[in-house]
């Protein structure tokens, strides 16, 4: 008898342990990128993230975390230039890549947060990344917030060498909400 009770106050522990689905607030999300331009520092952004997020601070085993956005709301506040950005093959070709997307692989806790290893696929080309995050909760409701930098280069991304930089800092900000 004394076993029959177990089972149930077993499988109950184990949904407590288990990675809390998060809601991302995409309007609010901040998805934003600074790269060396011929003419000084390109900043830029894009909007419409559609996230799965699955995190416990408790449980970083059965954590996970995957996002895409459309390539084709990039913004960098001037027409022309993201008109070049979203039409032409050397930059995003948003046409024939209309996503980016980032799929976890493995979340770990650091000093001064979290470290999320996983895939960035962006114009079809698929490499891994590690993103240093922070996550604040208060209830319901928290905060993700990330930063790392991706070589242009490792996915075409213009041309090789020239007068931009091959660095691009990728700043994220995610709201979300149980």
């Amino acid at each position: 008898m004394k076993s029959l009770l177990i089972i149930p106050i077993l499988t109950v522990m184990a949904g407590l342990m288990l990675a809390e689905k998060w809601n991302a607030d995409a309007a609010s999300a901040k998805i934003s990128f600074s790269i060396k331009g011929p003419f000084g520092t390109v900043h830029g952004n894009f909007t419409g993230l559609k996230a799965s997020l699955q995190f416990s601070e408790k449980d970083l085993a059965s954590s996970s975390l995957s996002a895409t956005v459309e390539a084709k709301t990039v913004s960098t506040g001037i027409s022309m230039r993201n008109g070049d950005l979203r039409n032409k093959e050397e930059w995003l070709n948003t046409d024939k890549y209309p996503v980016i997307s980032f799929k976890s692989k493995k979340i770990e806790k650091t000093s001064s947060g979290y470290k999320v290893s996983g895939d960035l696929t962006l114009k079809g080309i698929t490499k891994p990344v590690e993103i240093p995050f922070t996550f604040t909760s208060s209830g319901a409701t928290g905060t993700f917030k990330g930063q790392f930098t991706i070589n242009r280069e490792d996915y075409k991304v213009g041309k090789p060498g020239g007068s931009v930089g091959n660095p691009v800092s990728i700043s994220l900000e995610v709201p979300v909400k149980k």
